[in-house]
């Protein structure tokens, strides 16, 4: 019998990649994104590349009521989930603190944090009622450490990796493992995401040295999921090997 992965923000580079190794591998898919177009893409994608069962849920999970709806909506048989992939997030603007943009705060603390918690909540108890599941949250180096111009985002990816710690002690005596995986410098649509648009500031990001590709980390979260039930990966780490810290690169590395 296969297993079941449910992925938020599945239509972005890192979740595609995400969907596509675990299609690989012969899982069941709940993909969930804001995209519609680009979720029934997908979807019809994993269905005849891979030939298994993947159904699309639409939703926002900033927005608890829509979030409660979707996961409600999933058949029985769909209810079994085996991992829950809190794969939703992003960077929204960089700079100074004092010159903060309030929307830019509100959509990242709405999405990196509240969304991953609004999904926990919704799916825990499935888990919880089977005594079997896996959360995987993804955070960040910014959840590691602090810079200039990154205040907010840094905050809400330290806050991804002690609800992890917490959630894993919350979870522990119904076999729920909890892990977190922080990745560093990956060239997705991250960099484009968060300088809206502004392709030569996101390509600026990456001069010089190698970044991390979706397919990188969607190797390590697979890596994490398909242990034996008596382990947990509790963090993975992940950085470009030209890459120290967030301001400290190799060039031409």
């Amino acid at each position: 019998m296969s297993n079941t992965i449910l992925i938020t923000g599945a239509t972005s580079g890192f979740g595609e990649a995400r969907a596509q190794i675990f299609a690989k591998n012969n899982w069941n898919l709940i993909i969930c994104g804001r995209r519609n177009e680009r979720l029934k893409a997908l979807e019809k994608e994993l269905i005849s590349n891979y030939s298994v069962r993947v159904i699309s849920l639409c939703f926002d999970v900033r927005n608890l009521q829509e979030t409660k709806e979707a996961i409600a909506s999933l058949p029985n048989d769909w209810k079994n989930i085996d991992v829950l992939l809190n794969n939703a997030g992003l960077a929204a603007g960089r700079g100074p603190i004092q010159d903060g943009d309030y929307d830019d705060w509100e959509q990242m603390i709405d999405t990196n944090v509240k969304g991953l918690l609004y999904m926990i909540r919704e799916v825990s108890p499935l888990m919880m009622a089977r005594k079997k599941g896996h959360i995987i949250n993804v955070a960040s180096l910014a959840g590691w450490e602090a810079y200039g111009g990154g205040n907010v985002y840094c905050g809400t990816k330290h806050a991804v990796r002690a609800i992890t710690r917490s959630a894993r002690v919350d979870l522990l005596p119904y076999h729920i493992k909890v892990s977190v995986i922080s990745p560093g410098a990956a060239e997705t649509e991250f960099s484009l995401v968060r300088f809206k648009g502004d392709e030569q500031k996101a390509s600026a990001v990456y001069e010089g040295y190698q970044p991390l590709k979706a397919e990188d980390v969607a190797n390590s979260i697979y890596f994490m999921a398909t242990q034996p039930a008596h382990v947990n990966i509790e963090e993975i780490f992940i950085l470009p090997a030209a890459q120290a810290t967030d301001t400290i690169t190799q060039k031409n590395a």
